[in-house]
Parts: structure tokens; sequence; C-alpha cells
């Protein structure tokens, strides 16, 4: 029953939005309706499909390296405070340099297209991952770690089999948080590179067709680039769910 209002809102907008533009004979270069956005995307689907591909290559690309830096790095700071000290500061100050900022630079360092384009929406993704699971970590009571202690178990045995499974829904939430703002990364930095005349996914083909005045095709890309964003969070939902089901069953 959730599904149904938000469905049904969207289908109300949908045909409010198309009856406007019929009734006030809005030009299609400057609020194109539903029926032109689609035409348009009917019109090239191959285009615009194989860019949503490049720039999904990316998104997933740097949200696995976001998920092995961040993992990686939240262990090493739980593990030690000199860690902490030298790496808490560095991962904080990252995560509020806007990337706008800094997309030039990377993608001029880089050299590489994708690696930067990857390097980017890196370093917007890592951060919830990296903090959710630190603080995940952290979680066990103080109580289960004198337990784990006075039964002769090591730091890597009390990791395994305390902490991490402790930090796994602090990882899931971060993990899909990070799902989508991989994305923002990925297309942030397409923006950038597509400036500099570098074709690559869906944000290319949104300048492109700012540039040409085809409104309605810079619309249907946009759709898509939402459907990619809601289709990633809905996915890592569904495995964050699934994953603490068989967890609770276990």
């Amino acid at each position: 029953m959730s599904r149904w209002p938000p469905t049904i809102a969207g289908l109300v907008a949908l045909v409010l939005w198309q009856g406007a533009v019929w009734l006030t004979d809005v030009p299609a270069y400057l609020v194109p309706g539903p029926v032109a956005i689609v035409r348009a995307f009917l019109a090239a689907p191959a285009l615009l499909l194989g860019s949503l591909v490049s720039t999904l290559i990316v998104t997933f690309t740097a949200l696995a390296v976001s998920t092995v830096l961040g993992v990686g790095l939240a262990v090493a700071i739980t593990s030690s405070r000199w860690a902490r000290a030298a790496i808490q500061p560095w991962a904080v100050a990252l995560q509020v340099t806007p990337i706008v900022a800094i997309a030039p630079l990377i993608i001029a360092w880089v050299g590489d297209p994708f690696s930067a384009l990857v390097a980017c929406a890196t370093i917007v993704a890592f951060f919830p991952i990296f903090s959710n699971t630190a603080i995940g970590l952290a979680s066990p009571p103080t109580e289960l770690l004198d337990l784990f202690r006075l039964n002769g178990a090591g730091g890597w045995a009390t990791l395994r089999l305390l902490r991490l499974p402790a930090a796994l829904p602090f990882f899931l939430a971060g993990l899909r948080i990070s799902g989508g703002l991989a994305l923002v990364g990925a297309v942030v930095a397409e923006f950038v590179a597509g400036a500099g005349g570098f074709a690559s996914g869906l944000a290319y083909r949104i300048l492109e067709s700012g540039y040409r005045l085809q409104i309605p095709r810079m619309f249907a890309a946009l759709v898509l680039l939402s459907a990619a964003g809601i289709a990633i969070d809905a996915t890592l939902s569904g495995v964050g769910r699934v994953l603490l089901r068989r967890r609770g069953g276990a």
C-alpha cells in the first residue's frame, strides 16, 4: 500500500504537467511536456542508454573503491589511536571540500579520464561509509569487550566476532547514502570533463543538449539520472534488508 500513493501522485503530476503545456502552448525548447520527453528518448534510445551505462560504470566503480577505503580506514582508526589522529581530520577535510572546486584539478592531474571521474566520485562517496562504519565498530558495549578480553580473545578475534557484526547495520546505512552520492559525484565530474570536451556519460548529454537547445532530450537524460538514483537506492536498501534478515536468522 505504501507504493500506491507516490505512484498515483506521480501520474497525476505528469497529467497536469502535460495538460498545462498543451493549454499554455509553451514551446518545447522552454518547457517540454512528458510526451515530448518520451519522444526525445525514443528518438535516440541507444545514445542515452549508452551514456547511462557509462555513468553507472563510474558510479559503481567509485562505490566499490569507497567501500574498500572506508571500511579499511574505519578499522584502522578503531584499532589505533595514532591512526585516528592521523586519518580522521583529513577525512573530514576531504568531506567538506566542494567537489566542484577540486574536480578540474583532479581531472588535470590524473590525466586518464575514467580514473579522474572515479576519483571525483570516490571523494564524494567515501565519507558516509567511513564514518558510519567507524561508529559501528565502536558501538559494542564495554561489557562485551571486557568479556572477550577475559576469555582471551585477541584484537583480530574481537574485530571479527564482535566489532564487525555490530558495525554491519551502520555500514549498510552508510553504503545506501554513498550509493546516491557516488552518482552525484560521477555526474559533477562528468559535467567538468564534458565542459572540457571529453564525451562521457549522461552529464555530457545534458550539456550537449543544452548547447543545441534540444531541451526534451536534456529532460530525458535527467529522468534517466533520477531513475538510476532511485534504482541504486532501492537496490542497496534491498541488499541491506536481506543481509540483516540473514544475520537475525543466524
